[in-house]
């Protein structure tokens, strides 16, 4: 038993190391590309400009669709080449704040239409996939509903596509609410690295990169000729994305084009977006790696997209790790040889070390400095520790289930100040009991470690204390603050979403 826990604790640290290496394998060829800038090798004429159509996909967000609506109007485009979707499955007030404020614009001159669906069969991508059968443009720009698109947009992007070859060109994600806690201060930075590093790495070395299902521009038949949006994942942006870039469309990454979104502000509905997001790109591993690795693309496109697609299910070894911690500090006390063990010491320190310089590389790039991302990184990493019941659970489920149904991220609306007690709230799930055990588990053996003079544990067992804890307390607290405010029958419950998935590396993989 002993020899069984140690080996397993051996191969666990080995797995998340090769994620590990992998991360900063992505950070060298981001630096190695570091000075190039993506930017169209022509432009349309200005009286030649293709029509575009920008979609607006939406389910239950009356506080938010009014803002992404009027800010769709406000694009800098011409009127006589310019349509805007919304494309709304609510079934709350949205539907009469959207249909009212579409006409309004109408009004005014706009080519605004506004299409409602009943049946809600294949979620966000049946609500694109019946847009696009009325859409008047070739191209397509999509954005949520926690989107505020700048003016500018559709001209930053659309140029790109003068390369007949162009299938999709994806903006970077801005945060409208990025500094407002210490949960949008770590997702920013989680955010930042995905868009700062992995997709400008991925882009400029000639891997494969996704859509992110928001604040992107496709070319309609681009998405025709790879099958149409499909919604046997529940990351339907990933899946067309990977069946595109294998049908021969070229995806450009424009990180000078940026669009502000809101960051989910509460525990709950962060880990509800996790858990999607986790999950999806699983399921889309499932159904694609198999086409990938049969397709006539290059070694390092696949072995790329293995990593990609999978670096979810770091997530089930971390929590793995977490269980082994005690067992194996018990084990070592009692052998002969415990020195034998130390091989956990660099492998942690790898691990660590390539999420502490990937991290801190995207902040610098992005906004100069390095101390900002510096203070953040302890919390950040504990964070993606405490996430590892969630995000573990919804790989597992991604790898051996069919349910494709799944959960919106609730918006708020509310920038500033505490949002209202009637706004949608995330759900409390059952497992925020598990974390909290986790918890108090992490907790004993870190005391366990310090009674025991076991230092070189200790730093690595402060992550898990504080990353379970932190998570689990903060789901619980948000839980019982929602029900005590108005009860639990009376708030707006969490819905099927509409909401993208951006599929950045796991934390600690």
């Amino acid at each position: 038993m002993q020899t069984l826990v140690i080996v397993l604790y051996l191969v666990t640290l080995g797995v998340l190391a090769l994620y590990g290496a992998h991360r900063s394998a992505l950070l060298f060829l981001y630096l190695r590309h570091r000075h190039e800038r993506t930017a169209p090798r022509f432009r349309f004429d200005e009286t030649n400009l293709p029509m575009v159509t920008i979609q607006l996909p939406m389910f239950n967000e009356m506080f938010v669709a009014e803002r992404l609506i009027d800010a769709a109007a406000r694009v800098d485009y011409p009127r006589d080449r310019l349509e805007i979707q919304v494309l709304d499955d609510s079934t709350d007030a949205t539907s009469t704040i959207a249909r009212s404020k579409c006409d309004a614009l109408r009004n005014d001159g706009l080519d605004v239409a506004y299409l409602h669906r009943d049946d809600r069969t294949g979620y966000k991508a049946g609500a694109l996939e019946a847009g696009m059968v009325h859409a008047k443009g070739d191209f397509l720009l999509v954005f949520d509903a926690d989107f505020v698109p700048r003016s500018t947009i559709v001209r930053d992007l659309i140029d790109f596509f003068t390369d007949p070859s162009v299938g999709m060109a994806q903006a970077r994600w801005a945060h409208l609410n990025g500094d407002r806690s210490v949960l949008t201060r770590c997702q920013a930075m989680l955010l930042d690295g995905h868009f700062v590093i992995e997709h400008a790495a991925r882009h400029r070395s000639g891997r494969f990169f996704n859509f992110n299902g928001t604040a992107g521009m496709w070319r309609k038949a681009a998405i025709t000729d790879a099958g149409g949006w499909q919604h046997d994942t529940i990351t339907e942006d990933m899946d067309l994305s990977y069946r595109a870039q294998l049908a021969g469309w070229k995806f450009v990454y424009a990180p000078e084009v940026s669009a502000p979104a809101e960051l989910p502000c509460d525990m709950n509905s962060f880990k509800g977006q996790q858990y999607r997001w986790a999950k999806g790109s699983v399921q889309t591993a499932r159904k694609l790696l198999g086409p990938i690795l049969r397709a006539p693309v290059s070694p390092k496109v696949k072995t790329e997209a293995v990593f990609h697609l999978t670096n979810n299910l770091a997530y089930v070894f971390l929590l793995i790790l977490a269980a082994l911690q005690l067992p194996n500090m018990l084990i070592r006390r009692h052998l002969e040889h415990p020195e034998l063990l130390l091989l956990d010491v660099p492998l942690f320190l790898a691990t660590c070390g390539s999420v502490a310089a990937f991290y801190v590389v995207a902040h610098h790039d992005l906004y100069g400095g390095r101390w900002q991302a510096i203070k953040r990184l302890p919390v950040m990493m504990a964070l993606g520790i405490g996430l590892s019941i969630n995000n573990g659970r919804a790989a597992i489920e991604g790898l051996f289930g069919r349910d494709v149904e799944f959960v919106r991220t609730p918006k708020r609306g509310a920038l500033d100040g505490e949002p209202g007690v009637g706004m949608y709230r995330g759900r409390w799930p059952w497992h925020n009991t598990i974390e909290l055990i986790f918890g108090v588990y992490c907790t004993g053996t870190l005391l366990l470690a310090i009674a025991t003079g076991n230092w070189a544990s200790v730093p690595f067992l402060l992550l898990f204390c504080g990353g379970f804890t932190y998570v689990g307390v903060a789901s619980v607290y948000e839980g019982f603050r929602y029900k005590l405010a108005q009860g639990d029958s009376d708030l707006p419950a969490q819905a099927p979403s509409t909401h993208s998935s951006p599929s950045p590396q796991s934390m600690l993989s």
